[in-house]
Parts: structure tokens; C-alpha cells; sequence
């Protein structure tokens, strides 16, 4: 572990140290030269767009997820609603048995999986559907997450089922599992196959992009606005502050998703107590305001007038940045949910229920509900992203950017450790589990960290949405053929749970735990 934790930083070094040393102060703008024509052409071909009027396009991506979704929702009758108390006894741990094979436990797993999630989607993202859509794109994320949480259910109980389980105690699931292996089963092999290996080349871009280059572009932007804005000492240095973030990334990720999940299990709950707790206050400040604010999001929400204020805009925004935050149906949440203690896999997708409706119905909604209620959506003269949000906050308390700007960084930091275990899951899959396979991932991931942090806003976002959602499209094909496979075991689980046979975990009594 010494050789290769030391190997790791040797290579990052000489990798960060070899871009930046000939020209530090022009690096951040030849790297958007040379990777901006890139992006923009990627993003061209996942958003393919279906002209609706002379001013708005529909994505067909966005179409293939709100259609998954909901079927889902109805295919599984609700389960998002008839299991939500079932899965928080399930997260507390009331039926886990500690001898099951996994490598952490029902909380953890969900920890990781939101730290992939609850980030920042969650501040910059939100943003961005409302200075573009409007008020009633929180109305469409708010549905989004809702009926995403179906999908979630699904794609997580299939990475258990289908995941490897190795000698040393170690797992691999995800999507390129079960469709390899699910759709096998199904006479299907050719097929999914192809698919399992198109999922993990897109979920390695998605891991390089949205899970890491979008978190350092945004966390930077923020200590770029706490520390005196363009006259900052770093607005010109974001490849140094990303060879720092980068540093502090590679600490954690050398440790693999034990050492992930003991650091997001921490992280996750102390960031959303801090960012919902200020989001709550400045409601609360406002509350003559809301019912205001909640009229402003449903009208917009359906008004057929205007240009992305339109109800077209306001839904297409509002579900592609629900998808981009909660990631129901793109498939990444599974490969952290595939690590669980349990052998029972209907147990790790109940428990997923959870990550759309914090993520989405919860974190989204009150970042919509600031930025709408401060009027800065409009006030924000054309800002965006992680600007328009710390305006908002601002509004209310001046000092309030500076909290943001930790809140930021940590939601970067902890969504970056479990995109570079998606991220490596896949790298492995292709090309074989090894050490030397995984450290030379982690290398790039980190690498991608100060290339991020270095590049505009716009091609950043391009090339994150253009890959995350690009998963989608291995993911769901696979889940519509394997959707009766996730009814069986949710019939089989819900009957013996009924019956009494499956019951709380008590130590030392046979029969008891999941």
C-alpha cells in the first residue's frame, strides 16, 4: 500500500507540475482552446434536439428518462410510496447482518451513493434551470425526483443481484453486471455485452466530466468569489487550486470504497445540515414569500408563454437537471449500492428510494425555493451556476458566501470520491482488475481535477451532461428487459416479509437480517 500510495502522487505530480510549468498564468485558457471545440461537439450529439417551437428544442435524452420513469412508477404500482417507511428501517440497520457478504452497510452505501448525488447539481445546478427555465423548472424537478426514485429502485436491487463477489471479500456491480449478466440470462448475451461495455466507457467520461471536472470548475468559482473575484490572487490559478483539491481527493480514493465510504458517512450528513439548515433560515425569514414563490413555480410551470420561461423550457430544464443530480435512470448510484452487506438485493434498492427525495424533492427544492423568493433569478444580471446561488444566500446574510464556499467544496470533494469509484469499476470491467489498472485510473482522475478547475463554465457542462446522460442509454434498455426480474424479487421479498420469515436482526438468532 506504501509503494503504491506513494507511486500515486509521484505520477500526479509529475503529470499537474509537467502542464503547468512553462506558462502557469496562460494554462487556464490553452486548455479551454484545445477542449472546448471537443465538448461542444459530444454535447451536439447526446442533446439531439426535436424543434418544438422557432426558440426551444426538445432533447430526445430527456424524453427517454421521464418515459422510463414513469413507467417505472406505474410498473412497480408506487413502490416509491408503498415501501418509504419499510426502506428507512432498512437504512438504520434494524435487518442488516453484519456476516453477509459487502464490503460496507446500508447507510454507508447510501452515504456514497449521495455524496455521488448531493452536490453540486444540488446548488449549481438548480441555478442554472432557473435562470433558464424559470420558476416552474423546480416544479418538473420536483416530479422528476418523485418518479425517479422507481428507477433508482430498480437499477440498485439489479447491481446487487447480478454483482461479483470476490474471495477477499471485495464486490463489483453496477449496470455493466447486470447487463452482461442479466441480459445473458435472458438468451440476450450479444446484446449486453455490447451494452455493459458502451455503459462503462460513458460512465468513465461521466466520472471524468459531471463527477469531477463540473465540481472543480464550481468549487473553484466559489473560492474565486469569496476571495476578491477577479482581483483574487487565484482567478488566473485554477489549475493550482485544482492540483490542491486533487491532492486532498487522491488521500482518500487510494484507500478504495471502504476507505470512500468511512470519509462520506461523515461528510454527506455535516454538509446537508449546513446548507439545509441556511436554506431553511432564509425561508423562514421570508415566509410571507412562499406562498408567493410556490404560485411563481406553478404558474410557470404550465405557462405557454414565453421562450424558456415557457412550460416546454421550464420542464425540459427541470428534468435535465433533476437527471444530472439524482441520476435515476443514468445508472452510476447502483455501483456504490452493489457494495452492501446484504443478501437479500430488493433490500439495497428500497434503501435507494431515499437518494431522489433528499437529493431532489428535498436539497433541490429549497435551493429553488431561495434563489425564487430573493428574486435573483432575475436580479442576477445573467449570472449563473454557483454565482447566481451564493447571491441568493447573500441576499440574506453577507457573510453567507463564505459558508457556501465550504459547503461547495465539500459537496465537490465528496461527489468526486464516489465518482472515482464509479469511475474505476468501469476502468477495471474493461480493462481487468488489477492494481496497476486501478491506480493508473485514479492518476487520471485526479489529473481531470485540474483540468476542470481550469476550464469556462459552458464546455464544462456540456461535456458533463453529454456523458452522464449518454449512460442512460445502455442503462435503460437493459432495465426494460430486466424489470420482471426486479417484480420477481420484489414479490418473493415483500411476501416473506409479510409472512414474518424475514425479521429484524437480532444477534445471535438464526433466521433474522437481510
Amino acid at each position: 500500500m506504501k509503494t503504491s500510495f506513494l507511486a500515486f502522487f509521484a505520477t500526479l505530480f509529475w503529470a499537474t507540475t509537467s502542464l503547468a510549468q512553462d506558462a502557469p498564468m496562460g494554462l487556464d485558457e490553452r486548455i479551454n482552446q484545445t477542449i472546448s471545440p471537443v465538448t461542444n461537439a459530444i454535447a451536439g450529439v447526446i442533446f439531439y434536439s426535436i424543434p418544438v417551437s422557432d426558440d426551444i428544442g426538445l432533447p430526445v435524452i430527456v424524453v427517454w428518462l421521464v418515459v422510463a420513469a414513469l413507467f417505472a412508477t406505474f410498473y412497480f404500482n408506487f413502490i416509491s410510496v408503498r415501501a418509504f417507511n419499510h426502506a428507512i428501517a432498512l437504512v438504520r440497520g434494524d435487518y442488516a447482518d453484519p456476516k453477509d457478504a459487502g464490503e460496507v452497510s446500508h447507510f454507508q452505501a447510501l452515504a456514497t451513493a449521495l455524496s455521488g448525488t448531493v452536490g453540486l447539481g444540488n446548488i449549481a445546478g438548480v441555478a442554472i434551470a432557473v435562470s433558464i427555465g424559470g420558476p416552474g423548472a423546480t416544479f418538473w424537478m420536483i416530479l422528476a425526483g418523485f418518479l425517479g426514485m422507481s428507477l433508482k429502485f430498480a437499477e440498485c436491487t439489479l447491481g446487487v443481484k447480478y454483482r461479483n463477489e470476490y474471495a477477499d471479500g471485495t464486490v463489483s456491480g453496477g449496470p455493466m453486471y447486470y447487463l452482461s449478466k442479466g441480459l445473458g440470462e435472458k438468451g440476450m448475451g450479444g446484446l449486453g455485452k455490447v451494452l455493459a461495455v458502451f455503459f462503462a466507457i460513458c460512465c468513465i467520461a461521466g466520472s471524468l466530466g459531471g463527477g469531477n471536472m463540473f465540481q472543480a470548475n464550481q468549487s473553484f468559482q466559489q473560492f474565486v468569489n469569496v476571495t476578491g473575484g477577479e482581483a483574487s490572487f487565484m482567478a488566473d490559478k485554477g489549475w493550482l487550486f485544482g492540483l490542491i483539491i486533487a491532492a486532498l481527493v487522491g488521500v482518500v480514493i487510494i484507500g478504495g470504497i471502504q476507505s470512500i465510504a468511512k470519509v462520506t458517512e461523515k461528510v454527506v450528513p455535516f454538509m446537508a445540515i449546513i446548507y439545509c439548515t441556511a436554506a431553511v433560515i432564509i425561508i423562514v425569514m421570508n415566509i410571507d414569500k412562499v406562498p408567493a414563490a410556490f404560485g411563481a413555480i406553478i404558474t410557470g410551470a404550465f405557462n405557454p408563454e414565453g421562450v424558456a420561461g415557457g412550460a416546454i423550457g421550464a420542464l425540459i430544464q427541470g428534468f435535465r437537471r433533476a437527471a444530472f443530480s439524482n441520476e435515476a435512470g443514468i445508472g452510476s448510484a447502483s455501483i456504490a449500492h452493489s457494495a452492501v452487506r446484504t443478501k437479500e438485493p430488493v433490500t439495497e434498492g428500497l434503501v435507494a428510494l431515499h437518494e431522489p427525495f433528499i437529493d431532489t424533492v428535498v436539497i433541490c427544492t429549497m435551493t429553488a425555493l431561495v434563489i425564487v423568493i430573493t428574486g435573483t433569478y432575475t436580479a442576477g444580471g445573467g449570472m449563473s451556476g454557483v454565482e447566481l446561488t451564493s447571491l441568493a444566500f447573500e441576499s440574506a446574510f453577507s457573510w453567507f458566501p463564505y459558508v457556501l464556499a465550504l459547503a461547495v467544496i465539500l459537496f465537490a470533494f465528496s461527489t468526486m470520491l464516489s465518482w472515482s469509484y464509479y469511475g474505476v469499476k468501469c476502468w477495471t470491467y474493461l480493462f481487468g482488475e488489477s492494481r496497476s489498472m486501478d491506480l493508473l485510473f485514479k492518476v487520471i482522475f485526479c489529473i481531470f481535477v485540474v483540468i476542470g478547475a481550469s476550464m469556462n463554465l459552458g464546455p464544462v457542462i456540456d461535456f458533463s451532461d453529454s456523458a452522464i446522460f449518454a449512460m442512460s442509454i445502455a442503462n435503460i434498455i437493459g432495465l426494460y428487459i430486466l424489470f420482471p426480474v426486479v417484480k420477481e424479487e420484489l414479490s418473493s421479498y415483500w411476501s416473506r416479509l409479510k409472512s414474518g420469515e424475514i425479521r429484524k436482526y437480532v444477534p445471535g438468532e438464526a433466521g433474522t437480517g437481510t
